[in-house]
């Protein structure tokens, strides 16, 4: 990338880069379930949460008793792992079944929280402002991704915390969609690119590389569920279910994901 790209050019070129992603006409007509669904079980926040570098960075900015704001918040990962210090978490997620799996979460753990149904930033003008705004592994379904950025932006009065692959996170299954469709999948955007683009906003964002060991392991689903899941994910139909399990014990074990961590703080301390 080129010293002096405009935001727009990077921009057009994250929407584009997405786009590419985007699967064969002929390929999603017989798929029997949408490959883009999200089981609420793998969202699901269990009593312990692991530390790690998005959480600690966002904590340090959040006061005794303050607010977070958790956009596509799933479960609430994102937002529990900071109770305490903060009082207070509100989440943002367009599927209601997420959004109830955060109030509960949040209840077990005696934080006030409010939950916004809708997708971001449409429905920004709803959410109030918060200490800090996080959100997690949400970027690389955000092709307009400026507005989405500037109103995380908008909302949050200390910091920002955005968590995302290194890669796209469906580059995990690029080896199974050459070995079932033949298809060869993209490789960008990237965790760098959208750095470039916080970076161009104005904003002086900082990213810390990192790798989870623990990231996909996490969920409650049973092995049953995950394949069927990966299943759905590859358009693949029920009477392939033996052969994609028979591949995937056949792949090498994962070793966790290589993350990123983007963040800043605002720049004003009162908005």
């Amino acid at each position: 990338m080129t010293t002096g790209t405009s935001i727009d050019e990077l921009a057009e070129r994250w929407r584009e880069d997405l786009a590419s992603w985007a699967l064969p006409a002929d390929i999603l007509e017989q798929a029997e379930t949408p490959p883009w669904t999200h089981p609420v079980s793998m969202f699901l926040v269990t009593d312990a949460i692991t530390d790690s570098p998005s959480h600690r960075i966002a904590r340090a900015a959040v006061p005794v008793g303050g607010s977070v704001l958790d956009v596509g918040c799933g479960g609430g990962r994102a937002a529990m792992a900071l109770i305490p210090p903060a009082g207070t978490v509100v989440g943002v997620d367009h599927q209601q079944a997420m959004l109830d799996a955060f109030a509960d979460a949040a209840t077990r753990r005696g934080a006030v929280h409010h939950q916004v149904l809708g997708d971001w930033p449409d429905v920004a003008d709803l959410v109030p402002a918060c200490d800090v705004a996080v959100c997690h592994h949400v970027a690389f379904n955000v092709p307009d991704i400026v507005p989405f950025i500037e109103a995380l932006d908008a909302h949050a009065r200390l910091r920002v915390v955005l968590e995302i692959p290194l890669r796209h996170p469906l580059s995990m299954l690029n080896d199974l969609w050459l070995r079932f469709w033949g298809l060869q999948r993209p490789v960008r955007p990237s965790a760098d690119d959208l750095l470039a683009i916080v970076r161009a906003l104005g904003h002086d964002a900082r990213m810390e590389r990192w790798s989870d060991p623990e990231f996909g392991s996490r969920s409650p689903m049973s092995e049953a569920d995950r394949l069927q899941f990966t299943r759905i994910r590859l358009c693949l139909p029920p009477e392939r279910e033996a052969e994609l399990a028979e591949a995937l014990r056949a792949a090498p074990p994962e070793q966790g994901r290589e993350l990123a961590t983007i963040w800043w703080d605002a720049t004003e301390v009162c908005r």
